[in-house]
């Protein structure tokens, strides 16, 4: 997925979008996202001004967003499109290394159930193969309509 089918699932829009492109995706099993981390991001101006580091709280933000399409991609295309993925729950949050400018984010998230419109899913985030951090989120699915 290029940016702009990425912009067909996600409301997301600049800054606060987190995903430029998906590289893998298996429908009800796991995707594979990248974020361009440039010193450009808005974020990098307060944080910090004397070492730019990617806050841990947008890493997390990435991977939610990264969730949202899975899910989306995991239904068929009437059901995906029109639906907006909210982030309703992180757990076990973990991080290991900063992330700074010039990096390249890797999002893997792999979906693990959903019930009732709750997606649960194990995210990890790493940059050249290197682990960065991980959570178990949870996404509630909600028409325009709802």
């Amino acid at each position: 997925m290029d940016i702009h089918e990425i912009q067909e699932f996600l409301p997301h829009r600049y800054p606060f979008l987190m995903v430029d492109r998906v590289v893998e995706c298996e429908p009800g099993k796991r995707l594979l996202a990248i974020k361009n981390v440039t010193y450009n991001e808005p974020f990098f101006q307060g944080h910090f001004p004397h070492q730019a580091i990617m806050p841990g709280v947008l890493i997390m933000e990435a991977l939610a967003q990264a969730t949202g399409l899975l899910a989306s991609k995991s239904v068929s295309d009437e059901l995906g499109r029109g639906v907006t993925y909210y982030l309703v729950g992180l757990d076990k949050a973990r991080f290991k290394r900063p992330v700074v400018p010039g990096d390249q984010l890797q999002l893997e998230v792999i979906y693990l159930k959903d019930k009732r419109n709750i997606w649960s899913f194990s995210c990890r985030a790493e940059v050249d193969g290197e682990f960065v951090a991980s959570a178990n989120i949870m996404c509630a699915a909600s028409r325009a309509d709802d």
